[in-house]
């Protein structure tokens, strides 16, 4: 890689990673679009993993507290049962087809958020975590982001369906999400070196990417503890639908 693509890499990084560090999601599936422009998926997903499991470390060592250990193996439980299914798509499908789905899937999932995050919150409340069928509907949610996350290191936009209804305060949400990522980024990165995806190539790069990593979550840590977690979904739902289109181009 040039000088000019690692500096367009960790420039992403930065963003990314800062507004996972205010919302404890999105720096993967933010970063994908642009990173597999620059180095492709097969590089890319890999890169991306190691440098999301050293955010959640970072936000669990800060407020390991807040965290709401009920909710976490809840929602672990189901995202654990996608997740060999997303493994086995990333293995197997060609980066193209890949890239599509990951594209339609960011789409959905962005148009949904952004309409949901403008409604009157009285309004904001489909689906209805009390009933049988919201219950269902959530939990399939939490499935269908393992799915994701086991394809791509990014199944946090299904998975925040669930967690906004289940742990709406901003600290809880963060953190719960952040100790879910540590353990699923683990598995993967375990099934990377054992099956070779962590080339010198790759481990080259996520070394390269530390400082700006470093640069992003210091700034959205701060920006965390400053700012409504209510707009800054909206800019991660707007960012999320441009990447998704990016994906197509």
């Amino acid at each position: 890689m040039s000088i000019i693509e690692i500096l367009l890499f960790g420039l992403v990084i930065i963003i990314a990673h800062f507004l996972e560090a205010i919302t404890g999601f999105g720096c993967t599936v933010l970063a994908l679009p642009f990173c597999i422009a620059i180095t492709g998926v097969k590089i890319t997903v890999p890169v991306l993993t190691v440098i999301g499991w050293l955010l959640a470390l970072y936000i669990i060592i800060i407020d390991w507290k807040s965290i709401i250990f009920k909710e976490y193996l809840k929602i672990l439980g189901f995202v654990i049962l996608g997740l060999p299914i997303g493994m086995r798509i990333f293995d197997v499908l060609p980066e193209t087809p890949l890239k599509i789905l990951l594209g339609i899937f960011m789409l959905i999932v962005s148009i949904r958020g952004l309409i949901i995050s403008f409604m009157p919150e009285k309004d904001n409340v489909s689906p209805n975590h009390g009933s049988k069928v919201g219950k269902w509907l959530l939990n399939f949610c939490l499935f269908c982001g393992g799915v994701i996350h086991g394809a791509f290191s990014s199944g946090g936009p299904f998975i925040i369906i669930y967690a906004t209804k289940a742990l709406p305060n901003k600290s809880n949400f963060r953190v719960t999400l952040s100790a879910l990522w540590i353990t699923l980024n683990s598995v993967v990165i375990i099934k990377n070196f054992m099956i070779g995806i962590m080339t010198k190539e790759v481990i080259n790069l996520t070394i390269w990417m530390i400082p700006f990593l470093i640069v992003g979550m210091v700034l959205g840590n701060m920006a965390h503890k400053r700012i409504d977690g209510s707009s800054f979904n909206k800019i991660v739902y707007g960012a999320l639908l441009i990447s998704g289109i990016f994906m197509f181009v």
